[in-house]
């Protein structure tokens, strides 16, 4: 029985969403934003184990964008998938990849400072022991942590902020905090946000000293479960396993989900060509990577961004020589982030779907769910979600 290996470059848009004008970042919607179009229009763009699977073609299916310079003769399968949930956030994404759209509208608190309303800032305090918050406000996570890590170390009050995204952010020292306190503060706060239609509380913790604050590993996600079986659940359920890379875990909140592996990207990458050799006939091994986003997208560093791009393209190509002749490969992404645009936040764009296992040919537009139901058919999975298999 052959096996699968989805994995999503957080953040890889290839512009022309069509409802792009219906999103922002502050007051500019983000119609024309395009990730890999506008990295390499900026800064040049060199990846030739995607392109040979058809990112140029994805490109061009989902925007026009013929100008990059990419490999005019694609040898994979290539697509490029709509999203129909009401966000551009990490959630929405992944979960109608997995064949469960979102069907609710996501909460999300305004810019403004202070911006979370007083019982939940009260909440907080309970939870924490202390007597106020630092932050209150959207604000990037590195940033945040530079104005307020001082005074968060003589006062010993966690700094809770936000995005555009429906995400409650608190970040701490590991030291002068505890790393186990945060930890527990977020999940017992959890349940209050979620209950609020609120996506993730996020765990950001950080050490170091003033002027030189760094963020670590230990972060962790506390995501609301999907509302429907995904995809994880479809092939737990018929007795395959599934192993989680990266942030897969904490976005499914562990549901269907037999194994995690994290770390940094680096470390991930090497988790995926370990599973290479080692995942079972029938597993689907299903990554995330998230530094592209996080350190380049939302920082606006198309430089940064290219050389992740690159690094990932060289690894890929290790890792597609070591697969079986019977395995699929399945390159996508969840959102845009380009790092060229106005704002901090992530972009409303389509995204490429880039195959290697199927064969040459062209699968047009598709949804965000056709790739769960592809997944599902290849590993002789029943689908339970809205997708049509493009095998």
């Amino acid at each position: 029985m052959s096996r699968a290996f989805l994995i999503v470059i957080d953040s890889v848009g290839i512009g022309g969403a069509p409802d792009a004008g219906d999103y922002f970042n502050g007051k500019t919607p983000d119609s024309g934003a395009n990730t890999v179009g506008h990295i390499a229009e900026a800064v040049g763009l060199s990846v030739p184990v995607m392109e040979r699977l058809g990112l140029g073609a994805a490109l061009r299916l989902a925007s026009g964008v013929d100008d990059c310079g990419f490999d005019a003769n694609p040898r994979g399968a290539w697509g490029a998938a709509t999203e129909t949930s009401r966000g551009k956030d990490t959630p929405s994404g992944h979960w109608e990849l997995a064949g469960v759209p979102v069907p609710w509208e996501w909460h999300t608190f305004p810019d403004t400072h202070p911006c979370f309303p007083d019982d939940l800032v009260a909440e907080v305090c309970r939870l924490a022991g202390t007597d106020d918050i630092l932050g209150n406000r959207h604000a990037p996570g590195t940033a945040i942590i530079e104005e307020e890590g001082e005074r968060h170390i003589e006062t010993g009050w966690p700094i809770c902020y936000t995005s555009a995204d429906s995400v409650f952010q608190i970040a701490a020292h590991e030291e002068h905090f505890g790393l186990e306190r945060l930890l527990k503060l977020c999940k017992d706060l959890a349940p209050t946000l979620h209950g609020m239609n609120v996506g993730r509380v996020i765990a950001r913790p950080f050490v170091g000293e003033p002027g030189d604050f760094r963020r670590t590993q230990n972060r962790k996600d506390f995501a609301l479960a999907p509302p429907e079986p995904t995809l994880c659940d479809w092939v737990q359920g018929a007795g395959q396993p599934v192993h989680a890379v990266g942030k897969i875990g904490d976005i499914f909140s562990m549901r269907g989900i037999d194994e995690v592996r994290k770390g940094d990207d680096r470390t991930l990458m090497g988790h995926l060509h370990d599973l290479s050799g080692e995942a079972a006939d029938g597993a689907l091994v299903f990554a995330n990577f998230v530094e592209f986003d996080s350190l380049y997208g939302h920082r606006r560093d198309p430089e940064g961004y290219k050389g992740h791009l690159e690094w990932f393209d060289a690894e890929l190509g290790r890792l597609i020589e070591g697969l079986r002749e019977d395995d699929l490969l399945i390159v996508t992404a969840d959102h845009g982030n380009d790092p060229t645009w106005v704002g901090t936040d992530h972009t409303r764009e389509r995204v490429p779907v880039l195959c290697h296992g199927i064969g040459r040919r062209e699968l047009g537009l598709l949804a965000f769910s056709d790739v769960a139901a592809s997944v599902a058919a290849h590993l002789n999975v029943p689908s339970q979600g809205p997708g049509t298999s493009f095998l």
